[in-house]
């Protein structure tokens, strides 16, 4: 009963409007006081648990995202892609999810892969005659791939909880994050297939084709590196997670000043705030809510879990079933980062019992939670991706619903159900037996 409270104050101030953190605190505060805690144990704890270096890599990719954002690295991606898949019906929808997929290669964050290939693509996609609430819909959804392509904040944020190998999760969401460019492109070009105000370019004569694609191709090569040497030194044993963080931003300022030409002073001054301020919020709420998993761990909550989802059914696929929906509604209340933080040391004993492997499960909570941010009422990537498309909200709930519907979740699906898919490549790296 005390932990049903706990969790009706998290939900109560969370619709106030109170911050993330300082609800997670509310909701320690309901188990100290009703279950007679001495608190003072509460904060070393938390501490002692933050207190990671493998947690330097957060604000290090995220400086790095914002730096190739405003260096102007995602427009050289984009207009390389452009030349291969560009110039068909449809094309510039499928451009931007596999820009979206290399720039989160990159990036590790889906916002800034929002920002930075929405603000490219949506104009270009609107002047060529594509509707404003698909195109608008699809980089919503598109962006998320931030949160799936290595390397991924919200791995290392699940792998630092859970126990687990940052190179075994990020290498879990590759192949989930691949199929999901397919399906979103597939359903992007289904959605407009019988659209008739798409302009599609006059073809190039082969010269000119040809001269144009090096010349693209030549501007993308040091924005293509990036990822070849952030996932190359991290997977080929040079570089930790950490240290592949910096190097990403140490190679990103040069590239960004004298080739690219759009990093200056200010541009990297705005970066390091963002960076900054974003490693303070994650932080806090890492403290908070790491002494908040304790108080459950200690009310044993994960078996209370598993008991009443095993009064239901035992049906292993059922109860695989039930703890995705539960993943979704809360990616719906809440962002991802705050989601992994809260879920992990709660799910995690739970799934194991259930014969799930911890690293497939980093797999299907990256698709879970992917999905609450593009699912109504809360969807936080569907309202930034309606304001930086200035689409209707009205316009994009149909075409967002098809994405779910056949994108989304056949990915859910796949990845969850046919765990081999998840882990053949921590297998192929030994990370997983």
């Amino acid at each position: 009963m005390l932990v049903v409270f706990a969790v009706l104050a998290l939900i109560v101030v969370l619709m106030l409007g109170v911050p993330i953190p300082f609800a997670f605190f509310a909701s320690s505060l309901v188990i100290v006081i009703g279950g007679g805690y001495d608190y003072t144990f509460l904060l070393p704890y938390g501490f002692s648990k933050v207190s990671s270096l493998i947690l330097v890599a957060i604000p290090l990719f995220i400086l790095s995202g914002n730096l190739m954002e405003k260096a102007g690295i995602g427009e050289a991606l984009v207009n390389a892609v452009e030349m291969f898949i560009g110039r068909i019906k449809g094309g510039l929808g499928a451009v931007m999810v596999v820009s979206c997929a290399l720039f989160g290669s990159i990036s590790g964050s889906g916002f800034a892969t929002l920002s930075c290939i929405g603000t490219i693509m949506l104009p270009r996609m609107y002047a060529a005659g594509y509707p404003r609430g698909i195109s608008s819909a699809l980089i919503s959804s598109a962006s998320l791939l931030g949160l799936l392509i290595p390397p991924s904040l919200n791995m290392i944020v699940y792998a630092f909880i859970g126990g687990q190998s940052v190179l075994a999760c990020f290498l879990a969401t590759v192949i989930p994050g691949i199929i999901l460019v397919i399906l979103l492109s597939a359903v992007n070009f289904w959605l407009l297939r019988k659209n008739t105000e798409i302009r599609i370019p006059d073809k190039m004569p082969l010269p000119v084709y040809t001269k144009e694609l090096t010349r693209r191709t030549g501007r993308a090569i040091p924005a293509m590196i990036a990822p070849i040497i952030i996932l190359g030194g991290i997977y080929g044993g040079f570089l930790t997670p950490t240290e592949a963080a910096a190097v990403a931003v140490v190679y990103t300022v040069p590239v960004g000043v004298w080739f690219y030409k759009g990093l200056n002073a200010k541009s990297f001054k705005d970066g390091l705030i963002v960076a900054g301020t974003t490693a303070g919020v994650v932080m806090i709420m890492l403290l908070s809510v790491m002494m908040l998993s304790r108080l459950y761990i200690m009310e044993n909550v994960p078996n209370m879990i598993l008991g009443a989802m095993t009064s239901v059914t035992e049906n292993t696929f059922l109860l695989i079933l039930m703890v995705n929906l539960f993943l979704i509604i809360i990616g719906m209340m809440m962002d991802d980062t705050s989601a992994i933080l809260l879920t992990t040391p709660i799910l995690l004993p739970v799934v194991i019992q259930l014969g799930v492997d911890p690293v497939h499960f980093a797999a299907i909570m990256g698709v879970n939670l992917g999905l609450g941010c593009v699912t109504p009422p809360t969807a936080p990537f569907l309202y930034l991706g309606a304001r930086i498309g200035n689409a209707p909200i009205n316009e994009m709930m149909g075409p967002t619903m098809w994405f779910i519907a056949l994108a989304w979740i056949p990915t859910l699906i796949i990845t969850t159900y046919v765990p081999g898919l998840s882990l053949w490549l921590p297998r192929m790296f030994g990370f997983v037996m």
